[in-house]
């Protein structure tokens, strides 16, 4: 299948060109690769971080219950 592809981010055909670099794939090849994982198709299962060795770590800051709380006022004069 053909494909063309317009107006793709700088940030993007940055990364793109980098994966193939360290890869030492061509530009298409690593295009194909990302867009199949994206798409959930490329035969292997997306590596995920377990998070049990950090889960129920959060320790209470009054700093921090500050600042989120600050967060939740509603400036009157920014909703007339």
């Amino acid at each position: 299948m053909q494909y063309t592809i317009r107006g793709v981010p700088k940030s993007v055909d940055s990364a793109l060109r980098e994966r193939a670099r360290r890869r030492r794939k061509s530009l298409n090849e690593a295009a194909i690769e990302a867009l199949a994982e994206g798409a959930g198709v490329d035969g292997e299962p997306r590596k995920r971080r377990h998070l049990g060795d950090i889960a129920g770590t959060w320790k209470r800051d009054k700093g921090v219950d500050a600042a989120l709380a600050a967060q939740h006022e509603i400036d009157g004069d920014l909703w007339k």
